[in-house]
């Protein structure tokens, strides 16, 4: 199919796309390149544009004779969203809609969206499964709700067929590619601690280690970027096939607390990591761990990379390679 990848160009997006050229489908990346990197998508037709640019989104789709898109362009980071709520409204939540409504007028009927664990808050129940309920305890958690609730309507009114990704904390790199995490600034955990490895941060502040959990810190359901990716093609191929749409979490299912992402990265990199307890984070539910059962029933999805360690050796070998991100040379060959 040929295949609209809004914030192909971001550090998802990227494997994203990669996954669905892999399996044959023809990529075609809108980006503003506001967090995305140009690099990350150079052998993709590329155009720099907004969402929100129902001029543009109509010759896109008549040009190049768009059949689905996957949505992943949003403002994402938790902390700002607090900060500055009217920046998510306005981006996730009002731009989304322009973006939704502008496709489906267009014809494009079929769409895949980056959601987020976000939505379930601070849960009751463990593994979380996709009829807990919502609370989320941001605001980016709460326009992600909503545009699934526009998906619904959409549905409804126009047939809009759909699939929501509930991602949970997406980790790695796709070995060999070039492709890997970039973000400015860096807020994820396995990234900011392999920048101290590497020296561009002093140390890794843990947010609290009086949590109710075996170590006090905050446990975490990571998953690799390419399993998540994979997914997305899984997705995509069962909406064109006429399956039934609907919402999926995406995780391993499995835990991990941040002094035992702390202690692999030691195993990984070889290197003692200096690491300082700070005082906890508003919002930080002590635990987040994914049932995927759902999306390995329906789709037929497995985790290929599900070892902790090998996801933090992939993106040990992406950042030792890509000190600073996409802005400068590559020093050695990531795929050694």
């Amino acid at each position: 199919m040929r295949v609209l990848v809004a914030g192909g160009a971001g550090y998802i997006g990227s494997h994203v796309v990669l996954a669905l050229q892999q399996v044959g489908h023809q990529v075609i990346v809108l980006d503003n390149l506001q967090t995305g990197h140009r690099e990350a998508v150079e052998n993709v037709p590329f155009v720099l544009g907004d969402i929100a640019d129902e001029t543009l989104l109509i010759r896109l789709v008549s040009e190049y004779k768009i059949e689905a898109a996957v949505h992943l362009a949003a403002e994402s980071t938790v902390g700002l969203s607090m900060q500055d709520p009217g920046l998510f409204f306005k981006h996730n939540t009002g731009k989304g809609a322009v973006f939704l409504d502008t496709l489906v007028k267009s014809g494009v009927k079929i769409l895949v969206f980056s959601s987020s664990a976000a939505v379930y808050g601070s849960p009751i129940n463990m593994p979380i499964c996709e009829t807990h309920r919502l609370n989320p305890v941001n605001v980016y958690g709460a326009t992600k709700i909503m545009f699934e609730e526009m998906m619904r309507w959409y549905e409804q009114v126009y047939g809009l067929r759909w699939i929501a990704l509930r991602y949970f904390n997406a980790a790695g790199a796709a070995v060999g590619h070039g492709i890997g995490e970039d973000h400015n600034p860096e807020t994820h955990l396995i990234p900011i601690i392999l920048q101290t490895v590497l020296g561009k941060r002093q140390k890794v502040n843990i947010f609290g280690n009086d949590y109710s959990t075996p170590d006090g810190t905050c446990i975490r359901d990571y998953i690799h970027v390419s399993d998540l990716s994979r997914a997305h093609v899984l997705a995509m191929d069962a909406l064109s096939a006429g399956e039934a749409g609907g919402i999926y979490n995406l995780g391993n299912g499995q835990g991990f607390s941040v002094q035992e992402v702390v202690k692999v990265c030691e195993r990984v990199t070889g290197q003692k990591i200096a690491a300082e307890i700070a005082p906890r984070r508003q919002g930080d539910p002590p635990i987040l761990v994914a049932s995927a059962d759902r999306i390995k029933s329906d789709l037929g999805w497995t985790a290929e990379h599900p070892e902790l360690e090998g996801i933090v050796t992939s993106a040990w070998k992406w950042h030792r390679s890509h000190p600073w991100g996409y802005s400068k040379p590559v020093l050695k060959d990531e795929r050694k």
